[in-house]
């Protein structure tokens, strides 16, 4: 019989074709949850830009009219740094947390599980497209604030800020992808928004120093991993916090590390995913 010719743009038997990472896999879904929120960035980009203006326009006027200072700047400069941070984290969560969720309950979840991507490639794309909505709202509203009366927003240690918007933002993408494999329906969604993120948000200092608060309030901003993304932000664009910054990048690093973890094994075993 005459030998079978071996084709040399293919591989021989065996042999596997992605070897450690599937690079085209991850930045084709990186992309496409990229195009799913840049198609309505009024609402996903813009629009949360506007809401923290608002908040800065009503917080200014009610405490920043009488001169008020904190940490020896106005109220404006005071509360611009944390409003940004704010921002970024919550629109990490919104972007990661709908993902998944959608796909269950329209029945296209197998667009995630089906394609020849690894637990750590799909946890990699979701995270990366939230991280990237989350820098695009962080720099129009930082752009936007740059006009503000009485801000200071050109950063006095800018590889801080970066750091500490980064580590807030993967903190929040990560919450959202665990939320979104937890969730069957808009209402559990809801429900990690209005009872944790909401809250920790507005209790992490970013309208008011905690060197003002006493016993439980300030041990209770202490547990709060929103307090450092806020502060040690907050550092980074005016060089003076109400934390230790050491203490809060070591935190946030560990805070990610226990999230990522946890995503990683359930995306693995498919937890509520392939029922």
């Amino acid at each position: 019989m005459p030998e079978t010719s071996v084709n040399p743009q293919r591989p021989a038997p065996g042999v596997p074709v992605i070897p450690v990472i599937n690079w085209g896999g991850l930045s084709a879904l990186y992309v496409k949850e990229v195009r799913r929120f840049f198609k309505v960035q009024l609402q996903t980009v813009w629009a949360p830009a506007f809401s923290a203006l608002l908040l800065l326009t009503v917080f200014s006027i009610a405490f920043g009219r009488s001169g008020q200072k904190v940490m020896g700047v106005p109220f404006g400069a005071f509360a611009a740094p944390g409003l940004i941070a704010m921002a970024i984290m919550q629109a990490a969560f919104a972007n990661a947390s709908f993902s998944l969720l959608v796909g269950k309950m329209q029945g296209t979840i197998v667009d995630y599980l089906m394609p020849p991507l690894s637990s750590g490639e799909l946890l990699a794309a979701l995270t990366g497209a939230a991280m990237t909505r989350a820098i695009l709202v962080g720099l129009v509203l930082w752009m936007a604030m740059l006009f503000w009366p009485e801000t200071r927003l050109i950063p006095v240690h800018p590889l801080i800020a970066i750091l500490f918007g980064l580590l807030g933002a993967l903190m929040l993408s990560l919450l959202g992808v665990l939320t979104s494999i937890w969730a069957d329906k808009f209402d559990h969604n809801a429900t990690v928004t209005n009872f944790i993120v909401q809250p920790l948000s507005l209790l992490s200092g970013t309208f008011y120093s905690i060197e003002g608060l006493h016993g439980a309030f300030r041990a209770f901003s202490h547990a709060n991993p929103f307090f450092y993304v806020i502060s040690g932000f907050r550092y980074g664009v005016l060089g003076s916090t109400d934390s230790n910054v050491a203490t809060g990048s070591l935190v946030l690093v560990s805070v990610n590390v226990v999230l990522g973890v946890l995503c990683y094994v359930l995306l693995r075993r498919g937890w509520k995913l392939k029922n």
